[in-house]
């Protein structure tokens, strides 16, 4: 069997007759509008309609003929152009049928394009399964022998495609746009290449220019174009930004109206580029609960090729100790009553960085978006004009309480977990969630207002018993981790007799006394004994990487 020919077909304002009204039916309309053509759907009028093909025609997106279909519904429904022919048929309903029999001849006939479900025999062409980013369309086809597997093999081409490609050549064909337009401004486009907005005067009006000069101006273009397309690696490619354009513009212009055109080699290198459109960059990285060997490796990465980190003092020094020596380290500024402005003070120092072209760290201690404040920084730089990436990190929300040897579910104990704040916006107290026998609570930001919390949860009508079992986990993985388990009762006393060591949170449920259970009113442990897996000789930590240590700044 000979290859299909595989095409791109302008569907604008084409007539696409659609005859069922099945699940299908519904997506064979959907893809029709996604590519501007007009769907017209034929389906008995006591027909199911599939919900979104229902609302599809409620919506007056899609035309419903409400009768069986009629031989002469090919020849009538399309557009005048065309003499009333539809462009395409979709047959939806079973391709053993004799009506999709039927319906196939006579398309073939009048040379309509036809296309049957199931039914590769009855078709005079079939629909890829396709991958879609802007302007860029890939296409994957098995030619019948098995749509799952061309959807599986399309997943696969599309995991490797850069994620911003789309947009990236959408700005590679302004860029085509602008060259070919700064050639005919000057005179070096041939009749056979305008148009009717761009045929007039050029201002090169007085200046002659022979044939070899548009055919050296065409081959200059294909020069530059095929430089940054075909040579360009795709992952860069992907990045190209709107300044981008503008500094590969500004070079080709240069050359373009030099008297001494430069050479092919001298054509704007990705390390030119870099270096006159560098462009800084935002990353919001969780530096997990606090050993370092809990980094993702993305965020190590990050560590170590910034060019500015901006840390939260809760950040622990083991962590920071990873950072370069090279690498200027600011220090969040923030203490009671002054978070605010310390926020707003990095948001100023991360925006001028980046308008530097830095790469600027944002280190945070956790998860940069449970209670980071992250998707606030996200939105701030954004806005502003920087793509920022947000690497995940470790919570300590559910990591604490694993180094402190409480499952936060278990089978008959617990069933769901809560994480809540003990510090709302402005300082305030949030209001705090009743009680429920299966559920484990974490309270993050809670222990320098410890009292007020237990007095809501026991006083304040949530019906939270005295009794419940509770824990203070602090420094949760950090050489001076300490766990204090107690109950809601005489948790207050603890702490104020034990003191406090930031960062730390409260964990309250049955849960904490599924594998230690305190046969005192409380129960102080220290310490932290690390990892057997970095003692076992194949696996160093990165914590045991010999990196200089990074001298903060005020």
């Amino acid at each position: 069997m000979a290859p299909s020919l595989l095409t791109a077909v302008d569907s604008q304002d084409h007539v696409h007759l659609i005859i069922g009204s099945n699940p299908l039916a519904g997506a064979r309309c959907n893809r029709s509008l996604e590519v501007g053509a007009t769907p017209k759907v034929i389906a008995p009028a006591d027909a199911n309609l599939h919900y979104g093909l229902a609302k599809s025609v409620e919506e007056g997106k899609v035309e419903w003929i409400k009768r069986a279909f009629q031989d002469s519904d090919l020849t009538t429904f399309g557009r005048d152009e065309v003499e009333n022919v539809v462009d395409a048929v979709f047959i939806t309903s079973s391709g053993k049928s004799a009506l999709s029999t039927h319906i196939s001849s006579l398309c073939r006939r009048l040379r309509i394009p036809v296309n049957v479900a199931d039914a590769p025999n009855l078709c005079t062409f079939t629909l890829l399964s396709t991958h879609t980013n802007g302007p860029v369309q890939i296409g994957v086809t098995t030619s019948g022998k098995g749509c799952k597997m061309a959807s599986r093999i399309r997943r696969e081409i599309a995991s490797t495609l850069p994620a911003d490609l789309g947009p990236a050549v959408e700005r590679l064909g302004t860029l085509r746009r602008r060259i070919w337009e700064e050639d005919h401004a000057l005179g070096l486009t041939s009749d056979l290449e305008e148009d009717d907005e761009t045929s007039g005067q050029s201002s090169s009006f007085n200046r002659l220019i022979t044939p070899s000069d548009i055919e050296a101006a065409r081959n200059r273009r294909m020069r530059w174009l095929a430089q940054v397309c075909e040579y360009w690696p795709l992952k860069r490619l992907a990045s190209i930004t709107d300044a981008d354009v503008s500094t590969i513009m500004a070079s080709y212009i240069s050359e373009t109206r030099s008297s001494h055109p430069a050479s092919e080699s001298a054509i704007l290198s990705i390390g030119e580029l870099d270096s006159r459109s560098r462009r800084g960059r935002i990353i919001l990285a969780g530096s997990g609960p606090g050993h370092p060997d809990l980094l993702t490796n993305l965020t190590l990465k990050a560590i170590k090729s910034a060019s500015l980190i901006l840390a939260d003092k809760l950040v622990p020094a083991g962590v920071l100790d990873l950072i370069p020596r090279r690498t200027p380290v600011r220090i969040a500024r923030k203490f009671p009553g002054n978070a605010d402005a310390a926020q707003q003070e990095f948001l100023e120092w991360g925006l001028a960085a980046a308008r530097e072209g830095q790469t600027v760290l944002r280190l945070k201690q956790g998860d940069p978006y449970l209670y980071g404040r992250g998707a606030e920084e996200y939105e701030f730089f954004t806005r502003h004009g920087f793509k920022v990436t947000v690497l995940p990190g470790i919570t300590s929300a559910l990591s604490a309480p694993m180094f402190a040897k409480i499952p936060v579910t278990h089978r008959g104990v617990s069933d769901q977990v809560l994480v809540c704040t003990g510090t709302g916006r402005k300082g305030a107290s949030p209001d705090p969630p009743a009680y429920l026998p299966n559920q484990t609570c974490v309270f993050l930001m809670a222990l320098h207002r410890l009292g007020d919390l237990i007095d809501s949860l026991v006083k304040d009508g949530k019906d939270w018993p005295k009794t419940t079992p509770c824990a203070v986990v602090e420094r949760a993985s950090c050489p001076d981790q300490r766990v204090i388990r107690t109950t809601l009762e005489y948790v207050c006393t603890a702490v104020e007799e034990e003191g406090s060591r930031p960062p730390g949170l409260l964990v309250v449920g049955r849960a904490c006394e599924v594998l230690e259970k305190p046969v005192q009113r409380w129960v102080v442990e220290e310490g932290f004994d690390g990892f057997d897996v970095t003692e076992m000789g194949e696996l160093v930590g990165i914590s045991e990487l010999d990196t200089p240590l990074a001298t903060p700044m005020e």
